[in-house]
């Protein structure tokens, strides 16, 4: 009985052995094919490393405000008898706005005429009366002195008519009416606002370390949402001279050209003050650097030995860069890539270094220094 069980173990223990032989034997054939299978290269976009001469510009965020403008109010009360604009509207210098009630003024005025009138009369007899000495020197005195009073009440009652006819100062766009035909009018009342527009400031600072590099006449360029796509230019003409001590900031002023009235002033603008000296980038398009906290990198692509006689194979490696500026679709590298260098431009996010590649550039989107994308 012993006998029989132990040939029974023994036959059991062989067959579980060829069982693990054989299951060994195809992992170890499976393993030999995986190592030997080679991954399809990747599809790639491409580009080369060029150096480029960028204009050196300065930027900083800056605020629109009007060349001229004022708000129109009522020197003198009085009631409105002709409101002469409409809101928004653009005005010359000189044009009536608001014409306040003068009736009572006029008709002043005419009396004070009518006394002026008497009064050189009365000053011109007492003038032939002196010369034939029937008169006295203070007569013709007193007579002169009350012909001066009665221009004097004239040209104050005309005055007061002037300021009760509210005239543009100068040419400009106006705001929002704020006064009613029939309103009476207290001295100091809004009536709306002037503007001059064209052109236009803007105000803005830059770091006091860029101070040495401006100077008054340096070329301004403005971009604002409110205009998508547009560039405004112009000059600085005026730079603080003092510092903020808070933020050592420096502030400037520049005059832009806005013919077509697009900025209004309050605008939140963005500003570039271009320097007169250009500066020499090595570039490549910015899709082509894999952003990441422990440093930025592109994958730089490598020609590797032919096989059976075709083309060479491209490998990629990954290396860490140093950026600069950018500008448009484009990000200077400042150190880690070298001249003429090709890098993957687009497909980064699915490489590893050593990983075989292909290079397809009929679909890649062209790369601008002043990309203008569409709306849709």
């Amino acid at each position: 009985m012993l006998k029989k069980l132990v040939i029974a173990i023994g036959g059991v223990s062989l067959m579980v052995g060829a069982l693990v032989g054989t299951k060994f034997e195809q992992f170890r054939t499976m393993g030999e094919v995986d190592a030997a299978m080679v991954p399809p290269p990747q599809i790639v976009t491409a580009a080369t490393a060029s150096e480029d001469e960028w204009e050196n510009t300065l930027p900083s965020i800056g605020t629109l405000t009007p060349v001229r403008g004022i708000t129109l109010t009522a020197e003198i009360p009085g009631k409105i008898e002709r409101i002469a604009f409409d809101s928004g509207t653009l005005v010359n210098e000189g044009d009536v706005l608001v014409q306040l009630d003068t009736s009572t003024e006029a008709a002043t005025l005419r009396a004070a005429k009518a006394s002026a009138a008497l009064a050189l009369e009365n000053l011109k007899r007492t003038r032939d009366l002196r010369k034939n000495l029937t008169t006295s020197q203070a007569e013709l005195d007193a007579a002169l002195a009350r012909y001066e009073e009665a221009e004097a009440q004239v040209e104050s009652l005309g005055a007061t008519i002037a300021k009760k006819t509210i005239r543009a100062p100068f040419a400009g766009r106006l705001g929002m009416r704020q006064v009613d035909l029939g309103e009476v009018l207290r001295e100091g009342a809004a009536i709306t606002t002037l503007q001059t527009l064209d052109p236009i400031y803007v105000d803005f600072s830059l770091p006091q370390k860029h101070l040495s590099a401006l100077e008054l006449g340096t070329p301004v360029r403005v971009s604002a949402d409110a205009a998508p796509g547009e560039l405004f230019g112009g000059s600085i003409n005026a730079i603080s001279p003092d510092v903020d001590s808070a933020t050592r900031n420096v502030r400037l002023q520049g005059t832009i050209s806005n013919a077509n009235e697009s900025l209004r002033a309050g605008m939140f603008v963005n500003v570039e003050v271009v320097l007169p000296f250009s500066e020499k980038v090595l570039a490549v398009p910015l899709t082509a650097v894999q952003f990441a906290p422990f440093g930025n990198s592109v994958f730089v692509i490598e020609k590797g030995d032919a096989k059976d006689g075709g083309d060479p194979l491209l490998t990629v490696h990954q290396r860490f860069v140093r950026l600069g500026t950018r500008r448009g679709d484009f990000v200077a590298v400042s150190a880690g890539l070298n001249t003429g260098e090709q890098v993957v431009s687009a497909g980064v996010f699915k490489l590893r270094s050593g990983m075989t590649v292909t290079i397809d550039n009929t679909l890649a989107p062209e790369a601008t220094l002043a990309p203008k994308p569409g709306n849709g």
